[in-house]
């Protein structure tokens, strides 16, 4: 058996594993690397299998985000014409997402055409896309729906279940076994886990038994995120500081899952009485198809979400929201010079119509700006945490007056501690455990904290490109 790490390794992007065994070849996850001038280049090396896509056997998505599907069109460009294995509610977001990644790339590639013409500059150089919206709509065709807990059989002697991982709508880890020779190999691949205690989602269920190999992501392997009580003070802080001033509240806030999280906390706050009356603008197409698909999935909500999605809907004077898809309408909230609170996307404002928000608002000291999520390195939402004064948008020099606001205790990915509490459900230590999807820093704090308190034979960060022999 043989595992090569071909994305997410010393860094947060463009998960991607291939999976050698039993004269197989699968893939899990085929993820688009964000953030950077050298994504793009990374982008276009990327699924480098070594073979041609048409001896991959079959590919397994643990959830919807670009960052672990975001090259499934481009695998099929490349020729892989297998099933593509998800839950039905990534299957859902995928419809969505994946045309829409497309949609944007063109977008920039004809932005960038128009800006040359209009430079006399070449306009041979521009960045072309990695694939079309009819090369992602292609690609879902691919797509084959698994239900937690539901043995699939890929293909030979090789047994697969999806588990909820609690990090989006339908996000999973894997629990995959490979008989050869009356041998039987056991990987888990964590996917990305999900934070417990936090409000919509089920919390991550626990793998249980041993492992011949775990993959496990480390976003947030060196830290530890503030509890949600922290967190709801936070935002009840800067709202009224914003208030008070003025001033309207940006939200920087990925479209799937981190969006409907936030709504609910805040109709939280403003039942509980913490929050007066607030009028939210959702303003990002996407969100509002993911948050149809979310109500569309209720068994996979917790109990709270229930409660408050039912109080919202019997008093919607208290928390107005407004679902905006029209350009024209968005582009009206620009007038707004005070009492808003816009919600868009992308989360890390690398595209989408968070940009335009951000040129009206960051140049205005009443304004805020609330960052509720992880900020890759290279990406505008991780120039604002680290405190740059002055940032370019669309080709123009912002200057950055708003207060930028972190709070650390919304992410959907697992802190250190939550990692390791979910880690401690192996009965027995995994032969091998590979630590990736985190930043080199991150990666090796929780490599050092997963020996400290279980000390497991075989512990080590991934390696970019690195194929281990098992």
């Amino acid at each position: 058996m043989r595992l090569g790490f071909l994305g997410a390794a010393g860094e947060v992007t463009g998960s991607c594993t291939l999976v050698e065994a039993a004269g197989l070849r699968f893939v899990v996850d085929c993820g688009m690397f964000q953030g950077g001038s050298e994504a793009r280049g990374k982008n276009q090396r990327a699924l480098n299998f070594g073979c041609d896509m048409r001896r991959i056997d079959f590919v397994l998505l643990t959830h919807a985000h670009i960052d672990h599907s975001g090259l499934l069109p481009r695998l099929a460009m490349l020729g892989y014409r297998g099933p593509v294995y998800a839950t039905p509610a990534t299957i859902d977001l995928l419809h969505v997402l994946l045309p829409d990644s497309a949609h944007i790339q063109e977008k920039e590639a004809e932005w960038h055409l128009r800006n040359r013409h209009r430079r006399g500059m070449d306009p041979r150089a521009i960045p072309v896309p990695l694939y079309s919206v009819e090369q992602a709509r292609a690609a879902l065709r691919l797509l084959r729906p698994v239900r937690y807990g539901e043995i699939l059989r890929p293909v030979g002697d090789v047994a697969v279940r999806f588990h909820d991982a609690g990090h989006i709508l339908g996000s999973a880890w894997l629990e995959v076994s490979v008989s050869n020779a009356g041998q039987k190999r056991r990987l888990i691949f964590s996917g990305d886990l999900g934070q417990p205690d936090r409000p919509v989602l089920l919390d991550p269920q626990q793998p249980d038994g041993e492992a011949d190999a775990l993959l496990v992501e480390s976003t947030y392997g060196d830290r530890r995120h503030r509890s949600l009580a922290e967190t709801e003070d936070e935002i009840v802080e800067v709202c009224a500081r914003t208030r008070a001033a003025g001033g309207n509240l940006i939200v920087p806030s990925f479209a799937v899952g981190r969006t409907q999280e936030i709504i609910t906390l805040l109709a939280k706050l403003v039942r509980s009485r913490r929050l007066p009356p607030l009028k939210v603008y959702v303003d990002s197409p996407m969100a509002n198809v993911a948050t149809r698909i979310t109500l569309a999935h209720p068994e996979l909500l917790d109990a709270e979400a229930h409660e408050l999605i039912a109080w919202q809907q019997a008093h919607p004077e208290l928390l107005k929201l407004e679902f905006i898809a029209d350009v024209e309408r968005s582009k009206q909230l620009n007038a707004i010079r005070s009492g808003a609170v816009i919600i868009s996307a992308s989360g890390m404002c690398e595209a989408g119509r968070i940009k335009y928000h951000l040129r009206e608002n960051l140049p205005r000291r009443e304004c805020s700006i609330l960052i509720a999520g992880f900020q890759a390195a290279g990406t505008l939402g991780r120039r604002l945490v680290d405190g740059a004064r002055l940032v370019r948008i669309f080709g123009q020099q912002v200057p950055v007056r708003a207060r930028v606001v972190t709070v650390g205790g919304l992410s959907a990915h697992a802190d250190q501690a939550a990692l390791l509490d979910w880690l401690g459900g192996f009965q027995r230590p995994p032969r091998h455990c590979f630590v990736g999807h985190g930043e080199a820093s991150a990666a090796a704090a929780l490599v050092t904290a997963i020996q400290a308190r279980y000390d497991w034979p075989e512990v080590r960060a991934t390696v970019p490109g690195e194929f281990v022999n098992l």
